[in-house]
């Protein structure tokens, strides 16, 4: 059952406020707006998957929220970023400018999630996809393929994230977003008009335990030394986990060499890491650190491998369907509403919306947070530093 359009605005503003209260979210979040409508994104299947939501101070986008209109994302907050900007008008604009310079013909434009969460604009003509075009790069995204496993799509491929998702998760999650809702429709919190971040809200939430990758995991020496690097084809994104990976422990491969490694192909011929080849990604950073690194596919990673490593101040890179990040921090809240999991979130650094070879210092976006609960982790790679 979608989630009334209406609605969307003030779950942002429970959501966001809870956290703030919680100090999740940090003091940069003060005083942001949230407005009343934001941008419906889609699943592929044609139902309204999440709400974009721009967080405006003035008339400055400081970054945004994705809050779920369908229950099957299990929680109403996805996840928040600051310094990203969403200017719905602007992106389509582009669009429109791209739709002209191919000479396309179409009535209406909608955003999908065409690989949750990553983003496209669908072109249709009476109802019917003329074209779907990544967001950014504007490269066509090809039709869905048949015949592979669930939840296993390629790195450039468009899936349902509705209609792929098993059965028991889903009826799991519909009945934790409902207990969610029913806290933010009782009548002590109703009452609440949370349009904007502030502290000041009193919603019962406090304390969190947070962890970034720094330096060093010493308190003193907490000097933030973990960088985004922007995947340099659409295809590319596991080229550029193991480029940030590799990075934080000061070893400088770009993305052409581990594609070379890997078998990834050129920046102009690229290919994506096909489902059963995970370990070249184990094997790639081994070799390239010259056995100074010990790397382990964990399949199926929980909270507790994503804490543990982040505890020991090493990044992880993280694979969901269809996509490959990396992992920098995590936050998770100690006190939590009652009968509702706490808050668990990820630091993610996301190497999409892509960039290209010839302007690799652009792409990406850094998101925090992620909320764990919505997202399907499939493996996490992770890397221990030997001792001699």
């Amino acid at each position: 059952m979608p989630v009334p359009v209406e609605q969307i605005q003030r779950l942002a503003g429970f959501e966001l406020n809870a956290l703030r209260a919680a100090e999740i979210l940090g003091r940069d979040f003060d005083n942001l707006k949230i407005p009343p409508t934001g941008t419906p994104i889609h699943d592929i299947n044609g139902t309204v998957l999440f709400y974009r939501i721009p967080l405006n101070r003035g008339s400055t986008i400081e970054g945004f929220v994705d809050i779920a209109a369908n229950e099957a994302l299990g929680e109403p907050l996805v996840s928040v970023s600051m310094g990203g900007k969403w200017d719905e008008k602007a992106i389509l604009r582009e669009a429109g400018a791209v739709a002209r310079s191919r000479s396309m013909k179409y009535d209406s434009l909608r955003f999908v999630a065409y690989s949750f969460p990553k983003i496209a604009l669908q072109f249709l003509q009476k109802s019917r996809e003329v074209a779907m075009l990544e967001w950014k790069n504007w490269k066509e995204i090809p039709q869905q393929s048949h015949g592979r496993q669930l939840l296993a799509p390629s790195n450039f491929e468009r899936w349902s994230f509705i209609d792929e998702m098993p059965a028991e998760i889903r009826q799991a999650r519909l009945l934790g977003f409902r207990k969610r809702q029913e806290i933010w429709q009782s009548p002590e919190v109703s009452k609440l008009q949370p349009l904007v971040i502030s502290k000041t809200i009193k919603i019962p939430v406090s304390l969190v335990d947070t962890r970034e990758i720094h330096y060093s995991p010493r308190a003193e020496d907490h000097h933030p030394c973990y960088e985004l690097r922007g995947q340099q084809t659409n295809v590319w994104c596991v080229a550029a986990s193991v480029e940030m990976l590799l990075n934080f422990y000061r070893y400088r491969y770009d993305q052409p060499r581990l594609a070379q490694e890997m078998q990834l192909g050129t920046c102009n011929a690229p290919n994506g890491l096909p489902y059963g080849e995970e370990h070249k990604v184990v094997d790639t950073i081994e070799k390239l650190s010259s056995n100074t690194l010990d790397s382990t596919d964990i399949a199926n990673p929980g909270w507790a491998t994503f804490e543990s490593e982040i505890r020991e101040n090493r990044p992880l890179i993280s694979f969901i369907p269809g996509h490959s990040r990396t992992v920098a921090g995590y936050t998770h809240s100690l006190i939590h509403l009652a009968d509702q999991p706490p808050f668990r979130g990820l630091l993610v650094y996301d190497p999409w919306p892509p960039t290209d070879c010839a302007h690799p210092e652009a792409g990406g976006v850094i998101t925090r947070w992620e909320n764990f609960a919505t997202q399907t982790y499939r493996h996490a790679f992770t890397a221990v530093l030997k001792q001699v």
